[in-house]
Order: C-alpha cells, then sequence, then structure tokens
C-alpha cells in the first residue's frame, strides 16, 4: 500500500498580513519532509473562494514548486476542476505537460467537477451538467496531450481549432488520470472508463474493501477507457495525527473539528458573507448550541482515523492493506494544527511505521502489475476511440487571421525570369 498527502492549505481565521505567505511556506517544507521519509504522493486541491476552509486556488503552481523541492513524491492534481469555466482543457493540457517536464515525469492528472455553490455559481457551471462537461474536457485534455497536432473539437461545450499543444509531458502516452469519487457509482463510473479512483470521503476499512472490490470487479468484466491508458488504483482518505503521547494526540486531533466546519458551511447549511464571516469561529458557535454528537459514533470514526500513537495508526493501516485498499492518503494540515506538530508526527511516522509497509508495497506492486496484464489488455481492445471532426493534413491557418487557408491547395509561386 501507497502513502499520499492531501494539500488542502486550511487557515482559520485570525489572519495576518503574512499568514498565507507562512501557510504555504511550511506546507512546502512539509512535503519536502515527506518526500525525504519515503511517502509517495501529494494530492493538491483546487478551491475557489472557500475562505478558511481551503486557500488552495492554484494547486497547479504548488506542484510546480513542490516538484523543486521533491524527488521522488509523484505530484497529483486533487482535483483539477474541467468543466471549461473552470479551466479551459488546453489550459490544463499545457499545465500537465510543463508540470511533468518540470518534475521530471513525476505529474499525476487527478480531475473532478466540483460541488460546492460558492464556486459553481461564480464560474456559471450548472449542476445538472456539470458531469457531461467533465467527460467531454477530459477526453479532449488527453486528446491535447497525445495528438501532435489536436486535430480540433466542435463538442456542446468546447470547441477548438486544430492547434498542437504544447509542451507534451514527458510521460507517455500522458500522466495516469484520476476522478473524484465520493459515492460507491462514481468507484465504478471510474473503473468503467478506465480511472484512478480517489475517494475523498473518510471510509471505514470495511466499507474501502468493499469499494475497492466493486472497482476491480468492474475494471475486469467491463473496462471502456476513454483515455489513452488504463490507471488501475484506488485511494482512500484518513485524518492523520501522530504522536507518543495519547493525551497530547488527541488535543492535536481536535483540528478535525475545525475541519469539520469548514465542510459543513460551504457544502451543507453554511451563509457566508465574502470577506466577513469567521466560518470556524461560526462552525463553534452553531455546535454549540445543538446536542452533542453522539459518542458511539465519534468512537467508530476514531478506531479507524489514522490519529493516534504509532501503534494505533499501524493497527488501522494493516486493516486497510488487508482491504485491498491501494493507497491511504493523510490529510495532514487541518485547523490549527501547529506545523511543527505535522512535522514531527510525519517524521515519527516515517521512522517507525512507513518501512514495513514501503518493504511489502515493492513486492505487490510488481504482482499486481502481472496480475492486471491481462485485465488492461482486454480493456485497451475495448477502447473508447473519442470523436473528432474530419481534419485536412494541409491545415493552416494565417498569422493575421484574415483566413484559413490549404497551402497544399495553392498553386505554385511563380517565379521571376532570369535575364
Amino acid at each position: 500500500m501507497k502513502f499520499g498527502l492531501l494539500g488542502i492549505l486550511q487557515l482559520p481565521r485570525p489572519w495576518q498580513p503574512d499568514s498565507e505567505l507562512k501557510l504555504i511556506q511550511e506546507a512546502l517544507e512539509q512535503v519536502e519532509l515527506a518526500d525525504r521519509l519515503g511517502i509517495e504522493y501529494l494530492w493538491q486541491v483546487e478551491h475557489h473562494f472557500l475562505e478558511e476552509y481551503s486557500h488552495s486556488s492554484a494547486g497547479e503552481s504548488f506542484l510546480a514548486a513542490a516538484s523543486q523541492r521533491t524527488q521522488r513524491m509523484r505530484l497529483a492534481s486533487g482535483i483539477t476542476l474541467l468543466p471549461p469555466n473552470y479551466n479551459h482543457p488546453v489550459r490544463v493540457a499545457e499545465r500537465v505537460g510543463m508540470l511533468d517536464l518540470l518534475s521530471n515525469g513525476r505529474a499525476e492528472l487527478g480531475t473532478g467537477e466540483s460541488s460546492t455553490f460558492a464556486e459553481l455559481e461564480a464560474f456559471h457551471v450548472s449542476r445538472t451538467e456539470k458531469r457531461a462537461m467533465w467527460r467531454e474536457a477530459l477526453v479532449a485534455v488527453c486528446r491535447m496531450m497525445v495528438e501532435e497536432p489536436f486535430r480540433g473539437l466542435e463538442g456542446k461545450y468546447v470547441q477548438m481549432p486544430p492547434r498542437n499543444i504544447i509542451p507534451k509531458p514527458i510521460q507517455k502516452p500522458h500522466p495516469p488520470v484520476w476522478v473524484a469519487c465520493s459515492r460507491q457509482e462514481t468507484i465504478v463510473m471510474a473503473a468503467r472508463l478506465g480511472l484512478g479512483a480517489v475517494t475523498f470521503g473518510f471510509l471505514s476499512p470495511v466499507d474501502a474493501r468493499k469499494w475497492t472490490q466493486d472497482y476491480y470487479a468492474t475494471l475486469a468484466s467491463d473496462c471502456h477507457p476513454i483515455t489513452y491508458r488504463v490507471n488501475p488504483n484506488v485511494g482512500f482518505l484518513s485524518m492523520f495525527v501522530c504522536g507518543r503521547d495519547e493525551r497530547r494526540v488527541a488535543q492535536m486531533a481536535a483540528a478535525w473539528g475545525e475541519f469539520g466546519y469548514g465542510f459543513r458551511h460551504y457544502y451543507t447549511d453554511g451563509v457566508h458573507r465574502p470577506g466577513r464571516t469567521s466560518v470556524i469561529e461560526e462552525g463553534r458557535r452553531i455546535a454549540a448550541q445543538e446536542p452533542p454528537p453522539d459518542p458511539a459514533a465519534l468512537a467508530a470514526l476514531a478506531a479507524y482515523a489514522c490519529m493516534g500513537t504509532p501503534e494505533h495508526i499501524r493497527k488501522v493501516l494493516l486493516e486497510y492493506e488487508s482491504a485491498g485498499v491501494d493507497q491511504v492518503i493523510f490529510m495532514h494540515q487541518m485547523g490549527r494544527l501547529q506545523h511543527a506538530d505535522i512535522c514531527s508526527g510525519l517524521e515519527l511516522f516515517g521512522k517507525t511505521v512507513l518501512p514495513e509497509f514501503i518493504e511489502r508495497e515493492e513486492k505487490r506492486s510488481r504482482e499486481k502489475v502481472k496480475q492486471l496484464e491481462p485485465v488492461i489488455e482486454k480493456a485497451m481492445k475495448a477502447r473508447v476511440e473519442p470523436p473528432a471532426p474530419p481534419y485536412d493534413e494541409n491545415y493552416a491557418f494565417r498569422a493575421d487571421g484574415r483566413q484559413i487557408r490549404h497551402f497544399a491547395h495553392e498553386p505554385e509561386p511563380v517565379k521571376a525570369a532570369k535575364n
């Protein structure tokens, strides 16, 4: 089983003039440390306008910076929003290609749609059509990374003339592609389309086993890839706090509540005044007026969260490993959790728990590749060829934009007679 970090860049109020600067520089230090320890993935989110909850609005810029501070870590957008009003497919393909070059072939493309009203309304993205937008844009992005030149697109949401999209990624035909999954049906869709599934919900090992089994069963029986390569992987999210002192760990784990306040505010029932609402404090005020949470539910959550001593975390991770999970992604930076505590927790995990999983993962990865060879071969034979408009190999365009012409159809220029 592999491990990753989820970069969300939470920043509770009150803010100082240098709060965002400090947050981002410390986050880069955490990523650099995780890379040295052997944590293999960084997933950097893309969110817009979600004050306090996430200040990672330009995840691709953070990943580019991380590429220069790391040596081995895979750098994944977690996720890039693909409806074209968020990100035009050309810009996505260009950024993925550039990141792959900057990182010497370590880019991964996580994709999704978003679901918050704050983001959807501001970018004029239809909630009922965002899935169709995502699919059309994803197919276009992959074509842009592969075709030379890109032969154009006349889609419902994107219209694009032929152009050569540069730079091209090092990884061929393109970097691995993932999709964000919040429901079991989306896991099945990911497998059917040949995409990796990255789940940003918090599932118990029992539920993770069921979702993983559904994914690989669908991959084997009904996979029709829409990309140029199959990415057979499933990742699950877990809260992360690690320390020797159980009492101190419990105090740090309270940051989970601050994350929860932000999530509830933007995803369920919050009322937000941009630049004014104190999201965490408002969440704390509302929680104080409501009945206390069910102790049994909290205990169940704590039982499978990676928040505790190394021994507890190891026990939880062994259950996920036994469930067949490919990757556990740690939400390591949340609420008011301090940078020093995050780093000390990562170091302790890296020294006490991580090595045995790395050792087993090397063997598991080799066996998995061999086992899935016939599955992927079968899937690629069933690959869905993306639609593309008819293309004239002699297509060209004028610099002045006055007309499009086909050079091959023009008469040869008349040569001046020699005296």
